[in-house]
């Protein structure tokens, strides 16, 4: 654990610890040990797609401007009010997010998703500490943008009886790498964050993970073997959220089946019938009606976690197309948010 970390991990403890000593009493606690966690891609702001096309007009340089302009217009500052609302609704304790992006522009500006869903949050009463993230890719287009993407794990302080005590990261030795563009290989450098921890005397770990793109299954498929041989593999109660890029009734690659055939559960079990789809709306954010069609976007419980309930978030519009310019989508992703009992 790097020192900034073991940091923030001593931080959250002694918050936790005042936020547990103010609390007004029994009534606030969580019943029978049941944590509520949450899983939201809060979507980068563009499509990637004309930057890796070989046949797009002016090739890398070309989609630049495409990919800036989409960036824009999706406003982000605007989305994350959306989503800070759904946490406020949904009260999670523990929340995994893909896709926490940070744009650097040549001009000087820097948009960190980050820093803006916790100001957001902020504004709202709410405190959540980040205690764990991964470092993925970093590009680099020279005298226009740097754009930097991390997974990353929130924990609300006030959350009586959860203490965080360790913390973990690290990247897939399997990735997909774009290689021959005019600034070098582009890799994405997925990869994973998770931190162990007690809830009312229970040992738990939470992971939060973003799997390479159904473009791509072989990749794929080797991160989720690496995933289960790796961080997912701990003793007691393991909870693992994620943009896992897999579609769960098996139509486009075999992740899903290796990550639930014999070793997770899914938290979406406690919803028969239902089809908890969570991707993906168009990459503008202008569409007038939903276009979610699939459901990859999961919380997924090993051991002494067992999931009493999920429900998607995030799948309905914040803005009205009749009165109102887009974006109409907090995120191109719907959430899911579950309530996990350890036992």
């Amino acid at each position: 654990m790097t020192s900034t970390r073991r940091r923030l991990v001593i931080l959250f403890a002694a918050l936790a610890t005042l936020a547990a000593l103010l609390a007004p009493g029994p009534a606030q606690a969580k019943d029978k040990r049941e944590l509520t966690v949450m899983s939201q891609n809060l979507y980068l702001g563009a499509s990637l797609g004309p930057a890796l096309d070989p046949t797009f007009p002016g090739g890398l340089f070309g989609a630049l401007p495409v990919i800036l302009a989409e960036f824009q217009a999706t406003d982000y500052v605007a989305r994350s009010g959306a989503i800070a609302d759904e946490i406020a609704a949904a009260g999670p304790d523990i929340i995994g997010l893909q896709e926490v992006s940070i744009w650097s522009f040549a001009t000087g500006q820097t948009v960190d998703f980050l820093q803006i869903l916790q100001f957001q949050l902020g504004l709202r009463g709410l405190t959540y500490v980040d205690v764990a993230s991964s470092d993925n890719a970093t590009i680099v287009v020279p005298g226009a943008v740097t754009f930097q993407d991390r997974d990353v794990i929130l924990v609300n302080v006030d959350t009586p009886g959860l203490s965080i005590t360790g913390s973990d990261s690290g990247n897939f030795a399997a990735q997909f790498v774009l290689s021959g563009t005019p600034i070098g290989d582009i890799s994405f450098n997925r990869g994973w964050a998770l931190v162990d921890g007690t809830f009312e005397g229970k040992k738990f770990r939470f992971i939060n993970t973003h799997l390479e793109t159904e473009d791509f299954p072989s990749v794929q498929e080797a991160q989720t073997v690496e995933f289960l041989a790796g961080p997912a593999k701990a003793g007691g109660a393991v909870i693992a959220v994620g943009d896992f890029n897999s579609a769960a009734d098996g139509s486009t690659t075999a992740s899903y089946d290796l990550l639930t055939k014999a070793y997770f559960d899914d938290a979406w079990d406690a919803n028969p019938g239902s089809d908890g789809y969570t991707c993906c709306q168009a990459s503008s954010l202008d569409n007038a009606t939903s276009e979610l069609e699939s459901r990859i976007d999961l919380v997924l419980t090993h051991a002494a976690a067992r999931a009493l309930s999920a429900e998607v978030v995030g799948d309905t519009q914040f803005r009205d197309p009749l009165t109102m310019p887009p974006p109409f989508w907090p995120s191109d992703h719907a959430g899911v948010v579950a309530v996990i009992r350890i036992h």
